[in-house]
This record gives structure tokens, C-alpha cells and sequence, in this order.
């Protein structure tokens, strides 16, 4: 764990030293997020270059100094909300990335990546005085600020889609990002309240977990601890006051714990070293919240890592054995992250045992290079060349987060892209077979169908079952660690729009709802093409001319489409009147024909099971209103609803007033088979006893089925009973309401709307 408080002290200041990870001066005693408020001098530029010159050309050297004197120039006179330069803020940034050995254009965008934003600088200075390379890494990281959204979180969505669409070109746009990010949680403090809330909730929720699948675990743990402390204070407080209280004992535990390893891999000849660290806050948090337990409960505080210098993976196996001879392992606490690594690529061997005292330890066991990964990720093995080639192991983990982009092929809500975002990032893998022997990896709760799809989209349109383990399972089964899977496809078949509440990965999601979203533009343009041809009848006009016609490049225009079936499409979704096509179409003093549509040999039916057809049109998606609820024989009309075909009201409907007059259709009733329609019926009666009884007992002789029935009683000895019935129409409704209306004790019967 970073055991440090970030902030700004001078450099004669004693008790402080600069920490060699971060490159920020710390003071190791406190957490991250404890200290807020003092400041004093920036990071030195000189700082900076000592860093980079162990790694960098001189060249390159030249560029990050070129960077640095412009951005200092651009940006003189601006302070931060602390009140600081704010030159303080790129180079804050720039001293990240070279300790993350970054090269020369990604520090020197760390200089010049607010330029853009912030200042008169332009795209254009910046390649011309940089290069092409640092202008496209500023352009990706220049916030998408000069468009007007509806609200934050649209905002918030098109910055991130906008990112991580540059990241599949380029992964320094998301390391520049989260480094510009870690700096401004450290000084979060001078932000105003309701800032502090939703930049920290942002980092808990999307740069925390999209630092953990670059496997960057630094980064991750200080995101996570910075927000928790901004997000939930009190028990930020709580819960390092309590780590406090048991700091000395913990420390001395930790030591006894490693002397003991230490010992044993070197009565063993394993070469390596032992770390104990305390486990960081917001995880120990988690922790007690997920298991509604309290701290006094938490056994392990602490963890070990041995880290061996071998590059063996045998090696660590070796040392589990010594491990696991020295002290009893806990059963069901063993995780093989070599044989099977993490979706991140992380690689390690975790148990927990019952250590000294009886106390539970968990230990990991790493190679120098695993742990170099697990706690760098792609930015312990970035190496960038001409060309932009990366090597097999980062470009495979690119690959993955090149996965994140079809989250948003096929969403155009913010809300949805964002929810569907932080749901590809904070997925816990499950690592399962396929019948060759094959590994991989899915969220947890993931389904056959995400497995399905993983293997082709035609495997996951045409899947219709899964065998797990031999054994055929419904597709809503959750896949399990060490399931063997199997697709069962049939040709022809095609997704539900169910698996969208099945589906847990992004990949399938995004495939299911491409075809879903296809299919209802397939209905929308029948539907559409149904309602102009009614329209276009008549005024004794036929589609196939209309569409021949030069009028209709008008009313393409006027409607910003490309073509008839767009046109459809918005006429089916309610957006544009058929009435105002045909208006459109028709000579300005042509008078318009009679609303009485030409004879058709067209067969006339029922469009839905429930006994309503609209006139002249076959197939058309028909609700009845909730509003008005109509039944048979009462006078009624159709609207045309957005994208969900035609509803159907009573004339005498109170949403009449607001509908538009534009989208209104003659519908009437088709009964070919007996139905009935749900409705609510409210009897006021004298409260006496065997009232209810009374009342259910008409209803049950007239075989009408009570769905639901309540009474409530008053101080004015009223009782109001309401029901909830099915009956076939009007008439039905009349009799049964002549028939209450004559029961002793009675008030009224009357029907609810």
C-alpha cells in the first residue's frame, strides 16, 4: 500500500523525502487524502529531466524542455483554485509519467494537454511546434467543451467516448488521462462541495476500474482511496482512526510473519524477498459493507507478498509448498492466477493460512515480473516504438480494451453507454472451458450467451441452448469457474429481446441490441409504409408513384432523410403526420379528395388479438390506453405512438386535449372471438355487515371473473368497495351495474377511468 498524504511542501522542510513511485514529496506516516490545504513551490522542471535521463535521447530531452517553456508562457498569470500556479497542475502530471518511464511526447502532452482547453493555443501551434505525435495525444485529451449538452452526464459520456475511442489507437491517451486525473484528486479539497461529489464519484466508478484493467494497482488503489475519503468522510475517519489504534500491533505481527518466511526460503535456498503491507482503506471498507460485518471481525489487515527473483513459473509453486508445509491452508481460499490469469493479465498465486496465533494470513507468491505487472500493468512493459508497435503482452491487454468500443456501436443514450461502461469495467472474471480445452474469461454472472457470442455473432443469433459439464442448462444459467460450455445452434434462429436482461458483456450486448434495433426499424417501415399508402388512398395516390416523383426529394429535405424507408420509419414512430406528406406532395390549391378511402379488394382482419382493426391496414402493433381503458361499443380513435404503433382511446378521453390532432387514425372494432377487457369499478355503499359479500355475489352470478377487490370504510359509516374485473363489452358493463345498483344499501355504481 502508498502509505502517504500527497501535497506541497517546501523542501527545507524536515520529516519529508521524495517518493521514489509517485515522484510527489510525501510524508509516509499518514494515508493518501489525510492532509489538505498547505502549499507552497511546485515540482521542479529540473526534477523532471533527472528523471528522464536515464531512458531518453537527448533529443527527446529537448522536446519535454521545449514543452515545458510553452506551456509555462501560455499558461502565466493563471492560478489554480488554490491558488497556486497553474503550471503546477501539467507539471504534477509530467512528473508521473516519467516515473511511469513514459516517452518523450506523452510527458511533453503532460505539459501541454490543457493548452488547448485553457488558453488561445491552437491544435495547429501545437503540431507545428511538436509534431503531428503530440498534437493527435492533446487533441484526444482536449475535453469536448465548446458543444452544448443537455446535462452533465451527456457531457460526461461523449468526453469518455471520445477518450476511449483515441485509446484504440493509442493506450497513452488513458495513461495521460488517469495521471491528469490523480493529480487533480489530490487536490480535489479546493473544489467546490458538490464538485468534490460527482468528480469523486466519476473516479470511483469509471478511472478506478479502468486504471485496474490496465492493471495499473498504484494508480487504482490511490483513486480509490482519494474518492472514498471525498464520497463517505465520516467513515474515511472512522475506519483510520481505527487502523491507528492497532497500527503497533499489526506492525509487529507483520514482522514476526516475514521473519518466519524469511527463515524457511532460506533453509530452502528460495531467493526472494517477503513484503507485508496493510491493505488500503476503501478495500477494507468494501470489505465490512459487502459482508455486513464489523472491523473487529476483519482478520486480515495485512497481506504478504513473497517476490521471487526467478522467472520460473515452477518457482512459485515451489514456494506455495513451503508455504503451505509451514502453516495449514485454509480450504476454499486458494486462487491460481498463473495457470489463469486475470482479464488485467495480472499473475500471481494467492492463499490464506492459519498463520501464528491462530490468526488467518494471506499471502501472495509473484515473480519479480509478475509483480512488476500487477503493479504497473501496461505501463510497467510499454515500450513505444516507431510505427507504434507494443509488445505481445501489452498489445493483448490493448486488445481486450479494444473490446470496451462495442459498448457504444449501438447506443445512443449517454445514460446507456455510461451504465453499459462501468459494467464492462467493474466485471469480476469467470474462467471457463471450451469443449477443445480452451480458457477464457467472462464478467461474473455472464451466461451461455456471452459465451456464444465470444465464438462468432452467428453462434450467438442462432443459439437456442448450452450444454455446461455434459448437461443441458437453461441460457440464463450463470457460468462458474471450471465449467466446460457447449453452444447448441440452430440455423435460422435469431436472438430474443429477453437476452438483453440475460446478457452481461458488452460484446453480446451490443450484438443483441443491433438486431433488435434492426428488426423494429424492419416493423417500423411496414407499419409506416401502411399508414402513408392509407393516407396516400385517399387522395387517390399510389406509393410506388409517389416515390418516382420529384415531389418527394422535398419532403426528404424537409424531414432530414436520405430515403422512403427513413421516411417510413418516422411516420410509424409518430414524428411526421402521413397528412402532412400528402400535403406536401399535393399542389397548394389542390383540393383535398375525401377522407372516404377507395374500394380495395384488400382483405380486412383483426390486427391484434384484441378485436380492433384499423381501417384499410392489416398487421398493425394495436395497445389499448391505460388512461381511458375502452372496451366494446364505446366510440373510439387510434394515435399513433412513437415507436410503439397505434393506441387506442375512448372519444371522451381527458388526453384528447393534449394529443396531436396530426397523428390521430380511424380504428373501430373487430370482434371475432370472444375476449375480455380489464376494468375498475368503484361501488359506494351504506358499511353494514355482508356488504362485499353481497356486491361479489351479482358480479360472480353475471360469470364475470373479479381480479381484485378492496374496501375501505369511513368516519360517515360509507364503505367504498373497488374492483377490478373482466367483461366482453358495454352492454355487459350496463347490466352488471343496473344489477349492484339494485342491492339494499347501494349508493352508486360507477366506473373508473
Amino acid at each position: 500500500m502508498r502509505n502517504e498524504a500527497y501535497f506541497w511542501v517546501r523542501r527545507s522542510d524536515e520529516g519529508f523525502s521524495l517518493n521514489a513511485a509517485s515522484g510527489l514529496f510525501t510524508k509516509s506516516s499518514l494515508y493518501p487524502g489525510k492532509y489538505r490545504g498547505s502549499l507552497s513551490i511546485m515540482l521542479r522542471f529540473t526534477d523532471i529531466l533527472e528523471k528522464v535521463q536515464s531512458y531518453l535521447s537527448q533529443e527527446d530531452q529537448d522536446l519535454i524542455s521545449k514543452s515545458y517553456v510553452f506551456s509555462a508562457r501560455v499558461h502565466k498569470g493563471q492560478l489554480r483554485l488554490s491558488g497556486e500556479p497553474y503550471l503546477s497542475h501539467p507539471l504534477e502530471i509530467a512528473g508521473i509519467l516519467a516515473d511511469m518511464k513514459m516517452d518523450a511526447a506523452a510527458i511533453a502532452t503532460g505539459f501541454l494537454h490543457d493548452t488547448v482547453e485553457d488558453t488561445l493555443t491552437t491544435l495547429e501551434d501545437i503540431e507545428a511546434g511538436f509534431g503531428k505525435d503530440v498534437s493527435f495525444l492533446v487533441d484526444s485529451l482536449t475535453k469536448i467543451s465548446k458543444i452544448i449538452y443537455s446535462d452533465q452526464e451527456e457531457r460526461q459520456a461523449e468526453n469518455f467516448r471520445k477518450m476511449i475511442l483515441a485509446m484504440s489507437s493509442d493506450i497513452r491517451v488513458i495513461l495521460i488521462r488517469l495521471a491528469d486525473r490523480i493529480h487533480n484528486m489530490r487536490t480535489l479539497q479546493f473544489q467546490k462541495p458538490e464538485r468534490q461529489l460527482f468528480i469523486a464519484r466519476e473516479t470511483m466508478e469509471l478511472y478506478a476500474p479502468l486504471a485496474n484493467r490496465l492493471g495499473i494497482h498504484w494508480m487504482k488503489i490511490e483513486l480509490e482511496d482519494l474518492a472514498f475519503s471525498f464520497l463517505h468522510p465520516d467513515s474515511y475517519q472512522e475506519l483510520k482512526r481505527q487502523i491507528d489504534k492497532t497500527r503497533e500491533q499489526q506492525q509487529q505481527y507483520t514482522e514476526e510473519v516475514k521473519l518466519i518466511i524469511s527463515q524457511e526460503m532460506e533453509k530452502f535456498g528460495i531467493k526472494g524477498i517477503v513484503e507485508g503491507r496493510a491493505k488500503h482503506l476503501y478495500s477494507i471498507y468494501r470489505k465490512i459493507h459487502d459482508r455486513q460485518i464489523d472491523f473487529d471481525e476483519i482478520y486480515d489487515l495485512m497481506a504478504f507478498r513473497l517476490i521471487l527473483y526467478s522467472d520460473q513459473d515452477k518457482s512459485c509453486y515451489e514456494a506455495l509448498s513451503m508455504v503451505h508445509a509451514l502453516w495449514k491452508p485454509v480450504p476454499g481460499h486458494f486462487d491460481d492466477y498463473i495457470a489463469m490469469p486475470k482479464g488485467n493479465n495480472y499473475r500471481s498465486l494467492h492463499t490464506t493460512v492459519i498463520g501464528p496465533r491462530g490468526e488467518r494470513v494471506e499471502i501472495q507468491i509473484r515473480t519479480l515480473g509478475m509483480h512488476e505487472w500487477a503493479e504497473a500493468g501496461v505501463a510497467a512493459h510499454w515500450r513505444y516504438k516507431e510505427g507504434r508497435g507494443y509488445s505481445k503482452q501489452d498489445d493483448d491487454q490493448i486488445g481486450k480494451l479494444r473490446d470496451l468500443l462495442d459498448v457504444q456501436q449501438d447506443m445512443s443514450s449517454p445514460r446507456e453507454y455510461l451504465s453499459n461502461l462501468k459494467l464492462a469495467l467493474y466485471a469480476d472474471d469467470v474462467y471457463v472451458f471450451t469443449p477443445q480445452g480452451d480458457v477464457r474469461a467472462f464478467p461474473k454472472g455472464a451466461t451461455p450467451i456471452d459465451f456464444a457470442y465470444s465464438i462468432h455473432t452467428d453462434v450467438g443469433h442462432q443459439c437456442v441452448g448450452a450444454r455446461v459439464n455434459r448437461s443441458i442448462v437453461p441460457l440464463k444459467y450463470q457460468l462458474k469457474n471450471g465449467d466446460t460450455v457447449e453452444i447448441i445452434t440452430q440455423a435460422g434462429h435469431h436472438p430474443s429481446k429477453d437476452w438483453l436482461k440475460i446478457a452481461v458483456t458488452s460484446r453480446a450486448l451490443s450484438k443483441i441490441r443491433a438486431w433488435v434495433k434492426a428488426e423494429e426499424r424492419k416493423r417500423s417501415v411496414s407499419l409506416g409504409r401502411d399508414l402513408l399508402e392509407k393516407e396516400l388512398r385517399k387522395n387517390h395516390l399510389k406509393l410506388a408513384e409517389v416515390v418516382k416523383s420529384p415531389e418527394i426529394k422535398k419532403v426528404y429535405a424537409e424531414n432530414s432523410v436520405g430515403d422512403m424507408d427513413e421516411l417510413l420509419a418516422l411516420v410509424a414512430y409518430g414524428r411526421v403526420s402521413p397528412r402532412r406528406i400528402v400535403n406536401s406532395l399535393l399542389p397548394q390549391d389542390a383540393p383535398l379528395a375525401d377522407l372516404i378511402p377507395v374500394k380495395t379488394s384488400r382483405k380486412k382482419k383483426a390486427s391484434s388479438s384484441i378485436g380492433i382493426s384499423l381501417t384499410g391496414i392489416d398487421d398493425v402493433l394495436i395497445r389499448l390506453a391505460k388512461c381511458c381503458n375502452p372496451i366494446p361499443g364505446e366510440a373510439i380513435f387510434g394515435y399513433i405512438s412513437r415507436g410503439r404503433g397505434v393506441t387506442v382511446h375512448t372519444e371522451d378521453c381527458p388526453s384528447l386535449k393534449v394529443l396531436d390532432t396530426e397523428r390521430l387514425v380511424d380504428v373501430h372494432w373487430d370482434i371475432r372471438e370472444k375476449n375480455t377487457y380489464p376494468l375498475s369499478l368503484c361501488v359506494i355503499a351504506t358499511d353494514k355487515r355482508g356488504i362485499l359479500a353481497d356486491v361479489s355475489s351479482v358480479i360472480a352470478h353475471h360469470d364475470i371473473n373479479i381480479t381484485h377487490a378492496e374496501v375501505t370504510t369511513g368516519t360517515d359509516m360509507k364503505a367504498v368497495l373497488n374492483f377490478s374485473i373482466d367483461i366482453s363489452d358495454l352492454d355487459q358493463y350496463h347490466k352488471i351495474a343496473a344489477a349492484i345498483m339494485r342491492l339494499s344499501g347501494v349508493l352508486s355504481v360507477d366506473r373508473i377511468r
